[in-house]
């Protein structure tokens, strides 16, 4: 572990106490240390290789970092180190959310009181559009011959058109994470709270609800369960708001796996993870409903 002792040297209060260092299993772009110093337990994220090519900006993350911190859903910010891009952060003392844990009856509504919570926290420093960052990923693709699944480009006219009916109305961006796997709750005991905010910006927040929606598998009742939750009302043209950018977390996450499938070195079937998500995504371009879900949104 030669990089994280390089990092624990750098931090001067550390310097003469007892550390542990721990690594931990689950990140799929970084590295993850638990770091104990005389007993106190602190997160270490270093960064993995190339993720400039998956459109991570570090100094984005640290500002939003902060920002999550301020609104009391992100953890604190303890050190931050830009000569290595890794910040050292709260050890958040909880239990990993799980897909499984997040099925459970009332978790829709704790989930949409933490979102809320994050999205009236204050500003953060760029922007993300799922939009933008796929043409991006297409971009890297085919400058560097990575191989994306069978007709994902064909597929581009039926994205353009989620984005014309999406546009009709827009909607107020809020600060967003834009990742919201299962993995990046911690339930502390009182909050959800969020993790990980290498993809955060102001976004539209019914990409973030569509997201999540997809990311755990939630089938309609838990949608507008989480609906209900979050804008207290459901609503058709809610649930299509949602439902598009359901399809668009695939799209757009679709090619960052393919793209990992080439440059990662953490043992992963990310060329899987890709076929799964293209196949989610098609599925719904396909259905009967996703006419009436472009409709919707524009009446």
């Amino acid at each position: 572990m030669p990089l994280i002792n390089d990092i624990v040297a750098k931090i001067s209060d550390w310097q003469g106490k007892e550390l542990i260092i721990e690594p931990l299993s689950g990140g799929l772009t970084n590295k993850n240390y638990k770091v104990k110093v005389d007993g106190i337990p602190y997160f270490v994220r270093v960064p993995g290789e190339s993720t400039d090519l998956l459109a991570v900006d570090r100094h984005n993350e640290y500002f939003n970092s902060k920002a999550a911190a301020q609104a009391g859903i992100g953890p604190k910010v303890l050190y931050h180190l830009p000569e290595f891009d890794v910040m050292v952060l709260e050890f958040l003392e909880g239990h990993t959310m799980s897909k499984a844990a997040l099925h459970t009856p009332g978790m829709p509504r704790r989930i949409a009181e933490s979102i809320k919570r994050l999205h009236a926290g204050p500003r953060f420093l760029t922007d993300f559009n799922m939009f933008r960052l796929t043409e991006y990923y297409m971009g890297i693709c085919q400058k560097q011959d990575i191989r994306m699944p069978a007709g994902y480009v064909s597929r581009m006219p039926a994205v353009t058109q989620i984005e014309k009916a999406l546009s009709i109305h827009p909607v107020a961006t809020m600060p967003c994470n834009n990742d919201l796997l299962a993995e990046n709750y911690i339930d502390d005991g009182t909050y959800l709270r969020i993790i990980d905010y290498e993809y955060s910006g102001n976004n539209d927040p019914y990409f973030e609800l569509g997201n999540t929606c997809q990311e755990l598998e939630y089938n309609e009742d838990q949608l507008r369960d989480l609906c209900q939750a979050y804008f207290g009302s459901v609503s058709e043209t809610k649930l299509s708001r949602m439902k598009l950018n359901m399809i668009m977390s695939d799209v757009g996450w679709t090619l960052w796996a393919a793209i990992q499938a080439r440059i990662s070195k953490i043992e992963y079937d990310f060329w899987g993870w890709a076929i799964e998500r293209w196949g989610r995504a098609t599925e719904k371009l396909d259905s009967d409903q996703f006419p009436q879900w472009l409709k919707e949104v524009q009446a």
